[in-house]
């Protein structure tokens, strides 16, 4: 069974699902109709022998389109991605991590804001006060934190301040053996960090990876201050191997007190936040997508079309939906366990999240 103790009334449960459903039901209709849809879903249309816009009635339906090939997002042109819909709007392009070839890429306009903004409207004033200042101490370039975390400072009222990272450029010094360069470049992050701190412009919220969170509370440590000490407030914390022992350790020995949000979340995906954790759940970690925009199952490592169990170990399986993008039956590079619902959010969550079994002697985890 799961660990997410707390029970959500079976009717919750059920109209969210009835939710999923009819939001599944109008983004397919978008994506597939000729005056709003992209042309890469257009002319996937005509190969599939069937009208998804008759024919899908809800999430389940989505498995006839078999697994998305994330090779389809690897290369140009972009445009076919670009929803006829969303004409004539500035169009970003956000990739992920490149470590493996072509970055895979995807265009957004308005998701990476709304994303940001359903999740900033569920911080709490007290940890994360509206109208601080922000520090960006993650990866810049073409990803889609940066924007992201700059636009949640200036929805709450607030001015981000960023430092420039390439986290492909740690990737490279990992696999060449640098370990002197790598921790010369984390010095040099680091000190980009401390250097905005220090000059008065009262930040109190700040974006950051576990990493790059341990080697600026250990600089500051060092210098005789903390994290907390130094004013900030709310870490907003995310990473793919963020383990519940390492989230002790934060607790106890890192923030002096500062709250922590962890987070699971990508650029196809958007963002996942953790379920409240601490000592009464033994620090446990348990990220909810933030559904119907984008829905997690945890499946079986051989039949990606059967959930596990709950408390059972799977793959994780993404399927965006939003008007910008629609991803179905998207096998990630991770796994993990299958969460129950909870009652913030009354939908399967995953625990545990680390790198797939069956990629990770070639994965290299750099800031993350």
């Amino acid at each position: 069974m799961s660990s997410v103790s707390l029970e959500v009334p079976a009717a919750r449960v059920a109209a969210a699902r009835e939710a999923l459903d009819a939001w599944v039901r109008e983004v397919v209709d978008w994506h597939f109709d000729p005056a709003t849809g992209c042309p890469f879903w257009l002319e996937r249309a005509k190969t599939l022998g069937w009208d998804p816009r008759r024919e899908v009635k809800g999430f389940d339906d989505l498995r006839r389109f078999g697994e998305f090939d994330d090779e389809w997002l690897r290369g140009g042109p972009v445009q076919r991605w670009v929803p006829r819909g969303m004409a004539g709007k500035p169009v970003y392009v956000f990739e992920t991590g490149g470590t493996t070839g072509t970055p895979k890429t995807r265009i957004n306009c308005e998701d990476f804001r709304i994303d940001y903004e359903i999740f900033a409207d569920t911080m709490s004033e007290e940890h994360f006060p509206k109208g601080a200042n922000w520090l960006m101490l993650g990866p810049s370039g073409p990803r889609r934190l940066r924007l992201a975390v700059e636009h949640l400072a200036q929805y709450r009222g607030g001015i981000c301040f960023c430092v420039d990272l390439d986290p492909r450029w740690v990737i490279k010094l990992i696999k060449k053996g640098w370990s002197e360069h790598l921790q010369a470049y984390k010095d040099h992050v680091i000190d980009q960090g401390i250097t905005i701190l220090q000059a008065n412009h009262d930040i109190r919220c700040m974006f950051t990876t576990p990493k790059l969170l341990e080697a600026l509370a250990l600089r500051l440590e060092s210098m005789g201050t903390s994290i907390r000490k130094i004013g900030i407030q709310g870490v907003f914390c995310g990473g793919t191997e963020f383990t519940p022992q390492w989230n002790r350790f934060a607790h106890e020995e890192l923030l002096d007190g500062a709250y922590m949000i962890p987070m699971y979340g990508n650029t196809l995906m958007g963002l996942a936040p953790s379920a409240p954790t601490g000592p009464h759940n033994n620090y446990k970690i348990a990220y909810y997508p933030p559904q119907p925009r984008a829905a997690i199952e945890v499946v079986d490592f051989d039949d990606p079309n059967r959930i596990v169990d709950y408390g059972q170990t799977g793959r994780v399986k993404l399927t965006t939906l939003t008007k910008e993008f629609f991803m179905p039956g998207f096998l990630e590079r991770d796994e993990g366990e299958r969460e129950a619902p909870y009652d913030r959010a009354p939908w399967d969550g995953v625990s545990g999240v680390r790198p797939y079994r069956g990629f990770a002697s070639t994965t290299t985890v750099g800031v993350y």
